[in-house]
């Protein structure tokens, strides 16, 4: 079983909901979802794209998933994930926007946000005490040779390529789309998702996912806000 840090909107907001429609899962109750009637994309069509995102559900990683390491608690992780979340200030990005990610598509800040960059940052520094080394195989599912000298390093330092100054934040929507639907999927995506891209993403909280079983699906553990309890909005 394994856990990770991510962001990912509450469970009422409008994306979280697009999203588990485009996706098919619902990240926070694990359920399955019927999935959308988009003109010119079919149904087995979307369900093939998204079989890789469906597993992880929308979110956007700021800790990579870990297995905890042999001395380390749920508990401990829970209470130190909560007391990191109220030290850090809520903050929005101004807009999200569907983009082309290396073959895939996903959704990605309209412009650089340095706030969520140092978030990640923070977060896979402040709890890279509570992952378990990477396995041989693990290692080598990463595919180290094709990384490059920074990422390399980033993957034996932290365990995960992806971090620091190679991080990018993103949300993913699907999977390695061939050239033939690349047009067609994007087409469709973006008709599905701009009405609820408009205004700014409120970052507000961050996630705890976890595995259901080696190789299972994730879901939202927990959520955790950010800021003073003093200082957050009441609803």
């Amino acid at each position: 079983m394994r856990y990770a840090i991510c962001f990912t909107p509450s469970a009422s907001d409008p994306l979280t909901l697009v999203a588990a429609n485009w996706l098919g899962r619902n990240i926070y109750s694990g359920e399955m979802v019927d999935p959308p009637a988009i003109r010119g994309l079919g149904i087995h069509e979307i369900a093939f794209y998204t079989a890789v995102p469906r597993r992880y559900g929308f979110m956007g990683v700021l800790k990579a998933p870990f297995r905890l390491a042999e001395e380390m608690s749920e508990a401990s992780l829970l209470r130190d994930l909560m007391r990191f979340s109220g030290s850090v200030a809520p903050f929005e990005i101004p807009q999200l926007e569907v983009a082309r990610l290396d073959g895939a598509f996903g959704l990605v800040s309209s412009t650089p946000s340095q706030q969520m960059h140092f978030l990640a940052a923070s977060l896979v520094q402040a709890f890279d005490v509570y992952r378990a080394p990477l396995t041989e195989a693990e290692i080598e599912r990463i595919d180290p040779d094709g990384l490059s000298a920074t990422q390399f390093a980033n993957l034996h330092r932290w365990g995960h390529p992806h971090v620091m100054d190679e991080f990018r934040f993103q949300m993913m929507l699907t999977g390695t789309v061939g050239p033939a639907d690349t047009q067609r999927i994007e087409k469709g995506l973006r008709s599905f998702f701009e009405p609820v891209l408009a205004g700014p993403i409120a970052i507000s909280n961050i996630a705890l996912l976890m595995e259901d079983g080696a190789g299972g699906p994730f879901r939202v553990h927990s959520l955790h806000p950010m800021g003073k309890v003093s200082a957050r909005k009441i609803a």
